[in-house]
């Protein structure tokens, strides 16, 4: 049993200081950002109107089907290479993706896209920040690195698995500081693999709730109202919102505090 105590295993309050100094500066780029966004889908939209009709979608979807059912391997390849280049360059829209990949494949093949992918990605931007990135990296979060390494030497591993189950810290520095420590490459995926294993299930379970398109086309929102559908997206909605409390209390409860001599 690894022994840990509360303070140690929970991220720390500089932790949470240096966080919210990155959303801040991250912040700046939001409105850039969104009107960008919002000018692609109006574009979108004016362009490929009568494409994004829900018929037309739905016969999308069921030719992309028929090729995924002709070529299962190819298309399963394809996106767990998509995911973990995606995660790898730290692109804000794995989210969408988990749940477009689950909505795609359902729970268990969504599972193995998107876990593996995740973590394959993030091992990507590990060994980036290893090899490459190093001197980028250590002035930008210099400042960061000597807890992750105060911390991994108190705690091992443990330390990376619990920021993983509890995100606290954004992914991508995560991978990027666990990049300039000592920790080994396959330490950091197993751990890696195992602590975002219970968001990405939550994740994929919503994804996989969604119904598919024509079902959407020829039911309307019947499909999304029946009582098997409602339960799944309810269940979806409140493991969303409770998990990263259900593991804090988790941690807490079975942390055991340090000996002090």
């Amino acid at each position: 049993m690894l022994n840990s105590s509360e303070s140690n295993s929970l991220p720390s309050e500089s932790d949470g200081k240096a966080t919210a100094k990155i959303r801040a500066n991250t912040g700046r780029l939001k409105i850039p950002l969104l009107i960008f966004v919002v000018t692609a889908i109006v574009s979108g939209i004016w362009f490929l109107g009568e494409e994004l009709t829900l018929k037309k979608l739905a016969s999308r979807e069921a030719e992309f089907r028929q090729f995924q059912a002709n070529h299962p391997a190819l298309v399963f390849v394809a996106a767990f290479s998509v995911y973990a280049t995606v995660a790898g360059l730290s692109l804000p829209v794995t989210s969408a993706m988990t749940l477009f990949f689950a909505w795609l494949f359902g729970f268990w093949p969504g599972m193995l896209v998107v876990s593996f992918g995740s973590t394959a990605g993030a091992t990507i931007a590990f060994l980036l920040s290893r090899y490459l990135l190093r001197d980028a990296v250590s002035r930008r979060f210099g400042d960061r690195l000597k807890a992750f390494n105060e911390s991994l030497t108190k705690e091992g591993p443990f330390y990376l698995f619990t920021l993983r189950l509890i995100p606290a810290v954004p992914f991508f520095v995560i991978n990027a500081v666990m990049g300039l420590t000592s920790l080994r490459a396959r330490t950091f995926w197993w751990v890696s693999q195992l602590g975002m294993l219970p968001g990405t299930a939550v994740y994929v379970y919503a994804g996989a709730s969604v119904p598919a398109l024509q079902t959407l086309a020829d039911q309307g929102l019947r499909a999304i109202f029946t009582p098997r559908q409602l339960t799944q997206i309810l269940m979806a909605l409140v493991l969303l919102g409770t998990s990263p409390l259900l593991v804090r209390l988790l941690i807490r409860r079975f942390s055991r505090p340090a000996v002090r001599p």
